[in-house]
């Protein structure tokens, strides 16, 4: 049984030496392995995986390796485990940790920055100067160091959020989406009540940017896509207009909705050459651009637009000073309801089915969640 030396283990919470954890091996290839369960160190936790969120760069590193690196290389064939949206039970703590308590349900940041450097100082880990160097402190579960496909995962304290009991397994997989609009709007943007947000893409990223600004006062919060059910949801989670970009000018449209000025705020979660500049010419004069989105090509904008017009251009990644507590404060209090972008659950053994069913969108689906609940059919799948 699983009893590291100064690592505090509870009977309540019994944890086994092994576990069973899904394995990238060449582009594509993912295996269920038998690894060790892994140890927390200093200001770490051991976290049993309850549930777990597919996001979109997962299959960009199941697919190309990129944007993940693992000592200082690709990905593939290094015994690593991604996945990062997900939350789980406190199972045992590493040494001196009084912060948590075994057996408390929490949802997980992705980046726990080396603490040391000068974004780290600032509140800006997720982008880390010591970026991929563990033996500097730095951890991106799912990127740099193993993440939560799997049973078990190690998190750094500071990557932590309480789940409150009115709160679901799934539901608590999406605090980290909701956290990076949250960065995005508030704490890198400045968003104030009263500014008009237009968001570009109703995906995962896009919905719960909506359902943020909305629930931070933003006036009108606007919507474009291509998909009328997804832009249906995006009107239930506070979208006052949406914009069928196939049936309507986004740009036009947004323009007559602020008076003919255009947006304080476009948060672009599309990535696209297209999208990024219609955002530079529905955005005011001194307004605000967040790129959310990671384009797969070098992409041409009118940069002329941008400098005439004053208009600030910043990127993202990931959910940076703590935004993600907050945006859980907001779930917690039923500000928005973040499990309508939920579309469909599978047990961890069946993974594979569940990136097909994100990467091919099967049945329109938006955010895929896996469960660990079911520990027998996890065997049974590796046998």
């Amino acid at each position: 049984m699983y009893n590291p030396p100064n690592v505090a283990t509870s009977s309540d919470f019994p944890v086994p030496d092994r576990m069973k954890a899904w394995v990238l091996g060449d582009p594509d290839r993912l295996h269920l392995a038998d690894k060790p369960v892994p140890v927390p160190a200093r200001a770490e936790v051991l976290v049993r995986i309850d549930a777990v969120a597919i996001c979109a760069t997962d299959l960009e590193i199941i697919h190309s390796g990129s944007p993940a690196k693992i000592s200082g290389g690709l990905p593939f064939n290094r015994n690593f485990t991604p996945g990062h949206e997900y939350m789980g039970t406190v199972a045992a703590l590493g040494p001196g940790v009084d912060e948590f308590s075994i057996g408390e349900r929490i949802s997980v940041e992705i980046h726990a920055g080396c603490g040391q450097c000068k974004r780290c100082r600032q509140g800006m880990y997720t982008s880390c100067l010591n970026y991929g160097e563990p033996e500097k402190g730095h951890r991106a579960n799912g990127f740099t160091t193993d993440g939560g496909f799997a049973e078990y995962a190690v998190n750094h304290i500071n990557t932590l959020a309480r789940v409150p009991d009115t709160m679901s397994d799934a539901e608590a997989t999406l605090v980290v989406t909701a956290g990076t609009s949250m960065y995005g709007l508030t704490e890198l943007g400045g968003l104030v009540a009263g500014e008009s947000v237009v968001v570009i893409g109703p995906g995962p990223i896009g919905l719960l940017a909506v359902a943020v600004a909305k629930a931070l006062g933003a006036s009108p919060v606007i919507l474009t896509g291509t998909r009328d059910r997804r832009l249906a949801i995006g009107h239930e989670l506070g979208a006052d207009r949406v914009i069928n970009v196939a049936k309507e000018n986004p740009v036009d449209v947004v323009r007559q909705l602020t008076g003919g000025i255009g947006a304080d705020y476009v948060v672009e979660c599309a990535g696209t050459e297209a999208t990024v500049n219609e955002a530079i010419h529905m955005t005011n004069r001194g307004g605000k651009i967040c790129l959310a989105a990671f384009p797969h090509d070098p992409v041409t904008m009118d940069l002329a637009h941008v400098v005439k017009n004053n208009i600030y251009v910043y990127g993202i990644r990931g959910e940076g000073r703590s935004a993600t507590r907050r945006a859980m404060a907001l779930m917690a209090e039923k500000r928005f309801d973040a499990t309508k972008i939920h579309t469909h659950t599978f047990p961890l053994a069946d993974l594979p089915t569940a990136l097909r069913y994100a990467r091919e969108r099967v049945d329109d689906a938006i955010k895929v969640v896996v469960t660990t609940r079911d520990a027998a059919a996890l065997r049974s799948a590796a046998e």
